[in-house]
């Protein structure tokens, strides 16, 4: 190892208020068990399952960057809200005529320069977005030296497309961390080149639910084929993210491992 290795905490997308809740009370105790000086939430779903705002936001302190996805516009406030937002990267890949930016350089308590990078897919996605590969490709030419540290979260429903952008990327940045199938993968692992990537980091969401939402109204929905409200489901919430150790000198992961916990807000 190549000097001192520090932890960062990823966590998968924040689903409703239940989410918003378990973030502020359990990030306190990841960051001490696990060691970790910085830590990244995908908020994308963290207003009523769709979409951010900047009150939102401000429920989960202890965030020292925000990243997004597909959703990001959903809440008609936050067009102008992102624009007072600090540590908030929507998707790199949205046209550049969109307010916020895809990308941010952050201070990392324990030393050094962490840069955080927002894509979005294309395969099987809705939103259009330009090439997350081209993309990411102008972003890393762009990176100072001095960031060593670079974490990329591509929010996409392909794995492959996941898997692939990781390897493109693979001892060009720190991480490449899947968001938006709220379902976390088994397959963390440290690539040759020394970028850790996990497919999907999973969610902070109901663990009695069909991604976040009611049961019943999702199954009612498949079965019927018909329009059908999808209510946030908030109670027994699962939080799943990972835990990516890093040379601080060089940028390198070391490790990435997944984590997830249960919160039961009290009555």
């Amino acid at each position: 190892m190549s000097g001192p290795v520090l932890n960062i905490l990823f966590l998968g997308d924040v689903v409703g208020r239940g989410g918003r809740t378990a973030v502020r009370a359990l990030v306190p105790e990841l960051k001490r068990e696990f060691n970790c000086q910085f830590v990244i939430v995908n908020a994308e779903n963290c207003a009523n399952g769709s979409g951010m705002t900047a009150a939102c936001l401000k429920e989960m302190p202890d965030a020292d960057a925000f990243t997004s996805g597909d959703h990001t516009w959903d809440q008609k406030t936050f067009e102008q809200e992102i624009r007072d937002i600090p540590n908030l990267v929507r998707p790199a890949n949205f046209s550049r005529l969109q307010p916020g930016v895809g990308w941010r350089k952050f201070r990392n308590p324990a030393g050094g320069e962490i840069a955080v990078i927002s894509l979005l897919g294309k395969v099987f996605m809705k939103e259009s977005a330009y090439c997350p590969f081209e993309t990411a490709e102008e972003i890393v030419k762009q990176l100072p030296l001095s960031c060593r540290c670079v974490i990329v979260d591509i929010h996409a429903e392909a794995t492959s497309e996941k898997a692939a952008l990781a390897w493109m990327l693979d001892g060009r940045v720190t991480a490449v961390i899947g968001t938006h199938t709220h379902v976390q993968t088994n397959d963390a692992r440290i690539l040759p080149n020394g970028t850790a990537f996990l497919t999907d980091a999973g969610m902070v969401g109901a663990n009695d639910s069909i991604l976040g939402r009611e049961v019943e109204a999702v199954v009612r929905k498949f079965r019927t084929g018909m329009p059908q409200r999808l209510p946030v489901c908030e109670k027994n919430i699962r939080l799943d993210g990972a835990v990516v150790s890093y040379e601080l000198n060089t940028g390198k992961a070391v490790a990435i491992k997944p984590i997830s916990r249960m919160y039961q807000e009290e009555k």
